[in-house]
């Protein structure tokens, strides 16, 4: 018998090494034959079907626009608070913001639908699930019908009709009358605000059952707050709604005319969020505060129609507004 030789060694390693590379090849144009084969998109869906849960989750919280939602959940707060004089009925409480914000965060999934074709064109929504395509169209109407069923059910047991009536007000105007509107009048934002300010009513009727002077009352502070806060985000941004084709006030009109628009409308914030003194729903601290952050904020909106830098001073009016609407909502609340 031939005795095994280093030299066998190294011709049997070569041929090794040429038929691993064979091997090799043939493996390459087999993937490359997977991935060109109809069956390539099943097997994509089946990896990312693999994806963590919580990226999925992640996708569908989007849709709902959670910074929307949280501002809503404050002016709800601060409308209950108000109309609870003396008891604050928390599984109410809990039942009004639950149903409310799923009505809400419906409103917004359907908005995402129809919007984006232009969010894919903003800088500033480009990144939302379905301008990336991240979710299909069905999906997020399927999720978004889901979350008005069950926000409506939780709304209707566990406070009354007119209360589940106003806040699928609120929805309606949102997404039938703003989310189409915008992209064909300047006068988008005025009917946007009439949907941001319907949660503080659903906070006050679901306390009260019905709607008095406190639920106008802040239905018409959080109208009127919404324009000047709208239109600074307008001005800051009109480069991204130039490229989606929507014509914003500023875009519209011109910066001078919306200046001029937001300091009438912060004068009108100013006197409509004192009211509350005089019919009696608050008392001094209240309308000294009120009075302090409404007058400070008309200061602002004085110095825009003078100033030379518009982006600037709207990130302040914008930044401000927020400060406003966070404090008066806390003292209204208590």
């Amino acid at each position: 018998m031939r005795s095994y030789t280093e030299n066998d060694s190294k011709v049997g390693f070569l041929a090794g090494v040429k038929v691993a590379d064979k091997s090799l090849e043939q493996g390459v144009d087999s993937i490359e034959e997977i991935q060109s084969s109809p069956c390539s998109n099943d097997l994509s869906s089946f990896d990312s079907a693999k994806k963590p849960t919580f990226e999925s989750f992640s996708i569908y919280l989007a849709l709902t626009k959670p910074g929307i939602l949280t501002g809503n959940a404050i002016t709800m707060t601060a409308g209950f608070g108000l109309a609870s004089r003396e008891v604050f009925d928390f599984p109410l409480f809990g039942a009004t913001l639950l149903g409310l914000l799923l009505i809400m965060g419906a409103s917004c999934v359907f908005n995402n639908c129809i919007d984006r074709e232009a969010d894919s064109k903003m800088k500033r929504t480009q990144n939302r699930p379905l301008a990336k395509g991240e979710i299909g169209l069905h999906k997020a109407l399927l999720f978004g019908s889901f979350l008005a069923l069950l926000g409506g059910s939780i709304l209707f047991y566990g406070t009354q009709a007119l209360t589940t009536a106003i806040a699928f007000l609120g929805a309606v105007i949102y997404v039938c009358l703003y989310s189409f509107l915008k992209y064909y009048s300047r006068h988008g934002i005025l009917v946007g605000s009439l949907a941001g300010a319907v949660p503080p009513v659903v906070g006050f009727t679901a306390v009260t059952g019905e709607v008095t002077g406190g639920a106008a009352l802040l239905f018409g502070m959080m109208a009127l707050w919404q324009m000047p806060h709208s239109y600074a985000i307008a001005i800051f941004r009109q480069n991204d709604y130039a490229a989606a084709n929507i014509p914003v006030f500023p875009l519209a009109k011109g910066m001078e005319e919306t200046k001029r628009q937001m300091f009438f409308y912060t004068a009108g914030f100013l006197v409509v969020s004192t009211l509350f003194f005089p019919l009696g729903y608050r008392g001094y601290g209240y309308l000294a505060l009120a009075l302090a952050l409404g007058s400070f904020w008309l200061f602002l909106a004085w110095q825009g129609l003078r100033t030379q830098d518009d982006l600037g001073w709207a990130r302040k009016m914008f930044r401000f507004s927020l400060l406003v609407v966070m404090i008066l909502s806390c003292a209204l609340f208590w």
